[in-house]
């Protein structure tokens, strides 16, 4: 919300030699955050300007610019006539117009200087509107004895060569600042000034404390017909209708309006929209006018029907939905969705002469709702799905019906409507210690009470504690805390002190957090690249992937609206989106990358959900009911390289990742972690079928895969060939590490190593044979290592050798005859569980 400080002055009492960075750190001390200080950016000469001469040339292009000599007084240095082009045609000889001299500086940092153009050396510019900020006219420049014409005073006063920055407002400044969504009233002048006086300590004078002239009798017909309210709640509790009528349609909206306007953000349009612009800005009440005579009937309000249609005033054809709330002619024809925008048919226009002002009071989840439905957000729909002052329409009304007679020469119908029942603020029983109790700080009863009051509470004692009824301006207080935040903003958050919490002895990480601190700290050490994307992917991916029709990862959650339409459900697996970004990054450039991402999946679909109304706590059934059918979301990692994973160099050629690496990195993940993870040759989708392992905790449930990517795949997601991946759930791993694992003493008796290679068929894994050795190895076993596999005619087809190396230990010397009874011991268990053959 943009406040002016000039129209700020006029609503409460503001130093005369504030700047907008005062009044901006008065608004920060009761929550207001500042955006900016706008204004002043004009400088230099801009001065009046009497034109005379002003000689019209033809130029080749067929364009006539004006040779313009202007009187600029003594601003110049030199008091001589200053020769400007100017390519506007409506102005004379005579006319006091603003002239910005060379050395000024327009908005957008634009530096006037003396150049030749068509022929001449123009020295300086004849501005328009647009060009000082002052609107958005560009079609002339700015004639003094136009613009100024509501203020006869000044005008008179204006000779050739005065200052027009401070006549034109240029040098006043303006706040912005940052509304939040439970302080809805700010967004206004009336909000604003409230705010402000209520920092300061200064009156506030309420721009809606008007005299609303009393109506002589019903005015236009206006229906409330909410067949289908949001959660009980009507879409219009009220409605104030007024006429105008006999407006000149041509009427310019008055200096200080189109001025005001601009200052705010807002583009002066005409008299009739102007006017309700204005008046919103100025109240925060968002009114609709109506073309009377385009009105066929009676005003109704209602829900939208099924295959109704409207065009906004934007232009665009909008499908309504049966949630929407219509204002409508008779009933029939759509003339707005209610709180958002007015439609075309009923559009104040250049031959408008009667006008009906609509100022009403929308429901601010249907307006909310409605808003989001269309993508459509307007300064209306701003202000009523934050709450807008029920009690301040009538005012609004009578305000804007004011503005229209005086400035465009209408006259205002004796009958008014106005319907509808608000319901009253809820009273809050409130202890006045409660801001003690919750902020820290003394916070005397007196100065609890005085404080509600300021804010425009009214408050009742009833002994112990207070009943406090909010204004109607604020529907966002409504309970205890609510209050209590009020008395400390009031006061100011700066006076509350910054205590850090000190922390109870045995407390801090819990297990699982400082387990996968851990493991994020060993994949980045072993040359990994943390990264995070969102967790959002579609089936096209699962068909990328290979997956089949059945497959369990293919059922998940569907986003009700998705942040982008191609990528619509939740993720089952991160390589669903931590491929994309290995490939953004390939793409750009980087050839060698690996990379890994700690993150949520989402394991199944969810069921059908009962949906309970809002405003109120649901039974204790309806949450179980509702937390039971929310899927399950395990916290995995995965892992994704592609490229060299050593680097050529004088130690030799490069080397390129494959999946020794990626289980490496992987089995590095529970080590890090006291877990020894198990791997097995495995085949799953979208690894390549032979070259994949399923990763186990201890007790053979597997956790995960990791593997190189099959062919297909990295050509249907445009990857390195050979990109290797894996991905395991880290929650699993984590729990199976259980507590701290508490290290062994060290032995100092010397190891005995031996080495065995064992035939087996081929499809009998690896890890199935080492299983066998350890186990009968028994607890001397310190270490067991494949070092060689060997394919070829000394094995026989389709079998292969894998040559393992044992290392014993024992808390004394083992023998050799010792060590080969272990030996013999460990082969004849593999021998027995696998069918292995000593070679």
């Amino acid at each position: 919300m943009r406040a002016p400080i000039e129209w700020l002055r006029e609503l409460t009492e503001v130093d005369p030699q504030a700047k907008g960075a005062d009044v901006a750190a008065t608004l920060v001390r009761v929550g207001l955050e500042e955006e900016d200080i706008l204004g002043g950016e004009v400088t230099g000469p801009l001065v009046v300007g009497k034109v005379l001469e002003r000689t019209p040339e033809e130029q080749k292009n067929g364009k006539t610019i004006n040779w313009c000599q202007v009187d600029v007084g003594a601003a110049n240095g030199t008091g001589e006539p200053q020769g400007i082009v100017c390519g506007a045609h409506n102005f004379d000889v005579g006319d006091l117009v603003a002239v910005i001299l060379p050395g000024g500086v327009l908005p957008g940092n634009f530096e006037i200087s003396a150049r030749k153009t068509y022929g001449h050396v123009s020295a300086g510019m004849i501005c328009s509107a647009l060009e000082l900020g002052l609107g958005e006219d560009h079609d002339g420049i700015i004639v003094l004895t136009e613009y100024l014409a509501d203020r006869p005073e000044v005008l008179a006063a204006l000779t050739p060569g005065d200052d027009l920055i401070p006549v034109l407002g240029l040098d006043a400044e303006t706040v912005e600042v940052n509304v939040t969504p439970d302080r809805g009233y700010c967004l206004s002048m009336r909000g604003i000034a409230r705010e402000y006086a209520l920092s300061e300590g200064t009156p506030f004078v309420d721009p809606a404390d008007i005299v609303v002239a009393p109506a002589t009798g019903p005015g236009h017909e206006v229906r409330l017909d909410d067949e289908a309210p949001v959660d009980g709640v009507p879409g219009c509790d009220r409605f104030v209708a007024r006429v105008v009528r006999g407006i000149d349609a041509s009427a310019p909206s008055p200096t200080w309006m189109r001025r005001r306007l601009t200052e705010v953000g807002m583009r002066p349009i005409s008299l009739a929209v102007d006017v309700t612009n204005y008046v919103m800005m100025l109240l925060g009440q968002p009114l609709h006018a109506y073309d009377l005579a385009k009105l066929g009937g009676a005003i109704e309000v209602r829900r939208a029907r099924a295959g109704e249609t409207l065009m906004t005033l934007d232009d665009v054809e909008r499908t309504l939905d049966p949630a929407d709330l219509l204002i409508t002619d008779g009933g029939t024809t759509p003339l707005a969705i209610a709180g958002v925008m007015g439609g075309a048919t009923s559009e104040v226009d250049e031959t408008t002469t009667d006008v009906l002002v609509e100022a009403a009071h929308f429901d601010q989840v249907t307006v909310a709702r409605s808003s989001r439905r269309h993508r459509l957000t307007t300064e209306a729909s701003k202000r009523f799905e934050r709450g807008v002052d029920p009690a301040v329409a009538a005012a609004a009304a009578q305000l804007a019906v004011d503005l229209l007679v005086e400035h465009g020469g209408g006259t205002a119908d004796d009958a008014a409507t106005d319907i509808g029942s608000v319901a009253e603020p809820a009273t809050i029983p409130f202890d006045p210690a409660l801001p003690s109790r919750y902020i820290g700080l003394d916070y005397p009863r007196d100065e609890v009470v005085e404080t509600l009051t300021r804010i425009g509470c009214t408050v009742v004692d009833s002994g112990e504690s207070l009943l406090v009824t909010p204004p109607t301006w604020r529907p966002d207080l409504g309970d205890g805390p609510d209050l209590v935040e009020e008395v400390a903003r009031v006061r100011g958050y700066d006076q509350i002190p910054s205590v850090v919490p000190r922390a109870t002895a045995g407390r801090g990480l819990t297990h699982g957090q400082r387990a996968r601190r851990t493991v994020a700290r060993t994949l980045a050490a072993t040359g990994l690249v943390e990264v995070l994307s969102y967790p959002f992917t579609s089936s096209e991916r699962h068909d990328a992937f290979g997956y089949s029709a059945d497959d369990p990862r293919r059922t998940t959650v569907r986003l009700a609206n998705p942040l982008q339409d191609e990528a619509p459900i939740m993720r089952t697996s991160i390589l669903d989106t931590l491929l994309d970004t290995l490939r953004r990054n390939v793409s750009r450039g980087h050839r060698d990358v690996g990379l890994y991402e700690i993150g949520l999946v989402t394991a199944g679909g969810i069921t059908p959900l009962p949906l309970p109304p809002g405003g109120v706590l649901p039974a204790a059934p309806t949450l179980q009911q509702i937390t039971d059918g929310v899927p399950p979301q395990p916290r995995h990692v995965a892992i994704a390289a592609a490229g060299a994973a050593l680097a050529a160099g004088p130690h030799g050629p490069a080397r390129s990742v494959d999946p020794t690496d990626v289980v490496g990195w992987v089995r590095a993940i529970g080590d890090s972690i006291g877990v020894e993870l198990g791997v097995e040759a495995a085949q799953r989708e979208p690894f390549h079928p032979g070259r994949c392992v399923a990763v186990s905790v201890p007790g053979g449930a597997v956790v995960g895969h990791a593997g190189e990517l099959h062919p297909k795949v990295c050509s249907r997601l445009e990857l390195p060939e050979r990109t290797v991946a894996a991905e395991v759930d880290l929650d699993a791993i984590v729990a199976a590490s259980g507590e701290p694992v508490k290290p062994a003493q060290l032995s100092t008796q010397p190891v005995a190593n031996t080495d065995v290679a064992l035939v087996v068929d081929e499809g009998v894994p690896a890890a199935v044979v080492a299983a066998a050795l350890r186990s009968g190895a028994g607890d001397d076993l310190e270490s067991l290592t494949l070092f060689d596999v060997y394919r070829g005619d000394q094995v026989g087809e389709g079998r292969k050798s894998l040559a393992y190396r044992l290392t014993f230990r024992s808390g004394r010397t083992l023998t050799t005859d010792e060590v080969s009874a272990l030996r013999d011991r460990a082969v004849a268990s593999a021998a027995s569980a696998t069918g292995a053959q000593q070679r």
